[in-house]
């Protein structure tokens, strides 16, 4: 019953993802439907397990929960990291132990006993580049190239000077509370990392999550593969069919099959389902940064321009409707003016509605230079070396 169970929640989670995924591809839903599947993702499936500590557990279950995650997210700490290394190297350890016994098998080789021990091995080097290479740090070294590469445009960056690092802050830059330390083109701090991803390591952590989604698709193929062999080695369809009679179709072969799996290799499904779940929520983050970098901006800049479109929509609202009545006090202070139709006042739009916030992102530059600005980051190009001599 549980596996059962686990593969509805599959199934849920899989039309969830792959709605998310036609929906970004169509422009009247980005930006909006795929912020919100993010935003659950990070902070809503959060809250929901933390009012479930504070319903089963009361308050000092929440106390507890608030305090480890300080410990293990608001601090610098390799928790998270050993967490990372331990799912992985035990998901590689139960397929390696309950599946490489049928390797090589009727669908699959025995190179792939080789290729999945590369596939992980590339995967945790792309961990290790994320997490201690520098995502950008911002220095009294370096300030002025920053300055240089990245203007101010006077709407969610403006000229200031860092009240903790006491240099000028570059636009796009963040001071990082956890770190204590400003980053260029600062997007977030990662706790999987403890580590931040900035302008020179955004590369490896696009790289690192593409991969790992990769890994998940390929231990799902490959164990359904191996899955599909013991099916023809055994001979399942033929003594279901010969022996007991069951018609030779898949509406009536399905669920017997299905329940012979389950009884039979239920530490293949179980790692399947796992890696099936994992693929989706990678999948999802990975769109999301993707758009984010075709557009050039950051996770911290959409914050930031969500603000700022916010509060310039009710300013523009406030001044509007302060424009309406004016109008509406000078009408009456007129008294021989002609009464306008009716059909004409109904038909006429509301200032209101006649508002429009743009947003103006002067980094975006087309998504091909969006993208090689990720691939090369300024601070790894000659010419931003090469400004060493200028300013200094």
């Amino acid at each position: 019953m549980a596996l059962q169970w686990l593969l509805v929640c599959h199934g849920l989670v899989t039309l969830l993802v792959v709605v998310s995924f036609l929906c970004g591809q169509w422009p009247i839903f980005q930006g909006t439907f795929i912020q919100r599947i993010h935003f659950f993702l990070t902070f809503g499936a959060y809250d929901y397990f933390r009012r479930f500590i504070h319903c089963a557990c009361g308050p000092r279950g929440t106390d507890a929960l608030h305090s480890a995650e300080y410990y293990c997210c608001d601090r610098p700490n390799p928790i998270i990291q050993l967490i990372y290394l331990l799912i992985i190297g035990g998901t590689y350890y139960f397929i390696a132990k309950s599946s490489f016994v049928y390797i090589p098998g009727y669908y699959i080789s025995g190179m792939h006993r080789y290729t999945s021990f590369l596939a992980v091995g590339v995967g945790i080097i792309l961990f290790l580049l994320t997490s201690f290479s520098d995502p950008g740090v911002v220095n009294s070294a370096n300030v002025s190239r920053y300055l240089s590469a990245y203007p101010y445009d006077n709407v969610i960056f403006t000229e200031k000077e860092c009240s903790s690092c006491k240099i000028p802050k570059p636009a796009r830059s963040k001071h990082c509370s956890i770190c204590d330390r400003c980053v260029a083109r600062f997007d977030h701090h990662c706790a999987w990392m403890n580590n931040c991803i900035g302008e020179r390591n955004t590369r490896y952590f696009m790289a690192f999550i593409l991969w790992h989604f990769l890994i998940c698709m390929y231990g799902i193929v490959a164990l359904a593969l191996i899955l599909a062999g013991r099916l023809k080695d055994l001979q399942v369809i033929h003594i279901l069919t010969v022996y007991y009679g069951i018609e030779n179709s898949f509406r009536e072969l399905a669920p017997l099959v299905l329940q012979w799996l389950l009884n039979s290799y239920n530490t293949q499904i179980l790692i399947m389902v796992f890696l099936a779940v994992i693929s989706l929520l990678l999948a999802g983050f990975f769109t999301y940064h993707a758009k984010l970098c075709l557009t050039n901006t950051t996770t911290n800049e959409s914050f930031k321009w969500q603000e700022h479109l916010s509060w310039q929509r009710k300013v523009n609202e406030a001044k509007a409707s302060a424009a309406a009545l004016k109008a509406s006090l000078g009408e009456l202070n007129q008294e021989n003016k002609p009464q306008e139709s009716k059909w004409k006042t109904f038909f006429r739009r509301s200032r209101l509605e006649e508002l429009e916030v743009v947003k103006n992102n002067v980094y975006d530059k087309g998504f091909l230079h969006n993208i090689f600005e990720v691939i090369v980051p300024f601070s790894t190009r000659r010419s931003f070396l090469g400004n060493k001599s200028k300013s200094g």
